[in-house]
């Protein structure tokens, strides 16, 4: 099967990486398309082009706005980005989202098809909406999510929307990868407020109350009290920032306007403050960072040595004949037999 989406891919993309970059520059969609098909490739013979396309195309990225949205099943995520994406056209934006799907167990691939639910959006010619599968990544965010957002920046968008697989605490992998995190809620209960966990409300800039209309709304208007008076005792996930609560229909196409000025106000003042281009920086260190850590943990596995030790290992250790930290010394032994560093 990778042999077979490695022939697919290498049909697809033009002769040369440098031809390809240009028809990226150009905003081909289809050369925007083969080149996240290669970025996203997990076949070996394709990281070696990927990372050239991508040092090529370095330079005409970072101009974007990078917006991660996320909140819990049925809160009206894709609706949602859906009217934002269909206002910011309107005002004469390029947008590209990336929605992160959850990854089929059988197939791999991802399964919920959000071009099917943005079916007035996807007609849109300045928008490139791209489904990936999590592939089960930390936070459901795909591994290579970060470097399809610059193909897409160099392509000419100046929106960049990731939206992420439902809520919990590892949805912060998301915050590292985006200059602002919005959350989406729905009208609740003081106690239906607990189910969006504390550590997922302490890293968004933004809180939006949607399905805030008709028999809601009251209870809409509550709701957005509750959390504007628990969030001002955490501390600011942005410096200077007070994490605003919005209402919000995207139904009904209200409010809209109101959470696009808070999202350039708050551009504004991370510029003006300068954490704005200190958070990317420290995203590029971070981000170079977790490619090591996923390298070695792919290559780890991928050990003719160590796959012959893990199964065994792994029983001792689940049946508790063998400790953790023994089991962990053993494989990595084994990775490491043929190394001048080993200690």
């Amino acid at each position: 099967m990778a042999r077979l989406k490695a022939d697919v891919v290498a049909d697809r993309v033009p002769k040369t990486v440098s031809e390809m970059a240009a028809n990226v520059r150009s905003n081909d969609r289809r050369a925007v398309a083969q080149a996240i098909t290669l970025v996203e490739s997990t076949h070996p013979d394709h990281r070696a082009n990927a990372e050239q396309l991508l040092a090529s195309l370095l330079g005409d990225t970072g101009n974007a706005i990078r917006l991660g949205i996320s909140g819990p099943p049925g809160v009206g995520k894709s609706t949602y980005i859906e009217t934002l994406g269909l206002y910011l056209i309107g005002s004469d934006h390029k947008v590209a989202i990336l929605t992160i799907d959850p990854t089929s167990a059988r197939s791999g691939g991802s399964v919920l098809g959000d071009k099917t639910r943005m079916e007035r959006l996807v007609k849109e010619n300045n928008v490139f909406i791209r489904p990936s599968p999590s592939g089960g990544s930390l936070g459901g965010v795909a591994r290579r999510t970060r470097e399809v957002m610059l193909v897409c920046e160099a392509a000419g968008y100046d929106i960049v929307i990731v939206e992420t697989v439902g809520v919990g605490q590892s949805e912060i992998a998301v915050r590292d990868m985006v200059d602002m995190f919005i959350l989406l809620t729905q009208p609740a209960s003081g106690d239906e407020l607990q189910g969006i966990k504390r550590g997922v409300v302490e890293i968004a800039d933004l809180l939006l109350v949607n399905k805030a209309d008709g028999e809601l709304l009251t209870a809409a208007e509550r709701t957005r009290t509750d959390y504007t008076n628990a969030l001002r005792l955490l501390r600011p996930v942005s410096p200077g920032w007070t994490t605003p609560v919005l209402t919000c229909s995207a139904l009904h196409e209200i409010g809209v306007d109101a959470t696009w000025s808070t999202v350039e106000d708050y551009r504004a003042m991370m510029k003006k403050n300068g954490a704005f281009d200190q958070r990317r920086r420290n995203q590029a260190v971070a981000w170079m960072w977790a490619e090591i850590k996923d390298t070695l943990n792919e290559r780890f596995r991928a050990d003719p040595v160590v796959a012959t030790k893990i199964n065994d290992l792994e029983t001792q250790v689940a049946n508790g004949t063998l400790a953790p930290a023994t089991g962990a010394q053993a494989l990595l032994a084994a990775f490491l037999r043929d190394n001048p560093l080993r200690p």
